[in-house]
Formats: structure tokens, C-alpha cells, sequence
């Protein structure tokens, strides 16, 4: 059974940092893209940053480029999401997201959504002062 844990949300002012943990089981990080996405209320769901299988390339949306950046801890099945400079429009619900990925690239899950093959269950990062 695939579990996929988020933690590390929480509140902080504009200009801050976070660093977001999601503590995976039951993949194969050899065989699955693994990222972020996030939601903010009455918007689509957005991919941030994405790691293509085999600890492939990464990849970010424009709007976090320069401030946030992935990592996977493959011993401890670990990713995290580091977040510096925080803006009041980074505010969301963030999901560590899961999906076979045969190229070792971090695009083919973080601009294709519909592709999320495991969710969880998200952690709320609010930025406002």
C-alpha cells in the first residue's frame, strides 16, 4: 500500500521560510516521479516542484523559481520541499504527489496533474503578515 504523510505546514510572514516533509512508503523512487502540488481556495491545482524517477530532474513552476527547491532523502524514503522568500500568494494547501514516470523527468508529473497516481492528504502553508 502506497502512504504518503506531508508535514511541516504551517503559518509564517512574507519573507520567511518553511521546509515541508513528506515521508513516503510503498514506492520505488526508481520507477515514480514524486513532488508537490498545491491548492488555494477557488483555484486549479498547481504542480510547484517535482523530482523525475530515478533522483531524475527537477522541475518548478516559474513562480517559485529562485526561492524554493526539492530534495529526496531515498534511505529514509523522504521528500522535502524548501521554501525561502515566502509570499502572500504561496498561501495554499500543498500535496506531496506520486506517479510511474518512465523518463526520469520531474515535468512529466508537475505540469501534468491528472497524472498523480498517490495523493496526500496536504499540509496548509499560510503567508500573510
Amino acid at each position: 500500500e502506497v502512504q504518503l504523510v506531508e508535514s511541516g505546514g504551517g503559518s509564517v510572514q512574507p519573507g520567511g521560510s518553511l521546509t515541508l516533509s513528506c515521508a513516503h512508503s510503498g514506492l520505488d523512487l526508481n520507477d515514480y516521479a514524486i513532488g508537490w502540488f498545491r491548492q488555494a481556495p477557488g483555484k486549479e491545482r498547481e504542480g510547484v516542484a517535482c523530482i523525475g524517477s530515478g533522483d531524475g530532474t527537477r522541475w518548478f513552476t516559474d513562480s517559485v523559481k529562485g526561492r524554493f527547491s526539492v530534495s529526496s532523502d531515498i534511505a529514509n524514503n523522504m521528500v522535502y520541499l524548501q521554501m525561502y522568500r515566502l509570499k502572500p500568494e504561496d498561501t495554499a494547501n500543498y500535496y506531496c504527489v506520486a506517479a510511474s514516470d518512465d523518463y526520469g523527468l520531474g515535468q512529466s508529473l508537475c505540469r501534468f496533474p491528472q497524472r498523480g497516481r498517490y495523493w496526500g492528504q496536504g499540509t496548509q502553508v499560510t503567508v500573510s503578515s
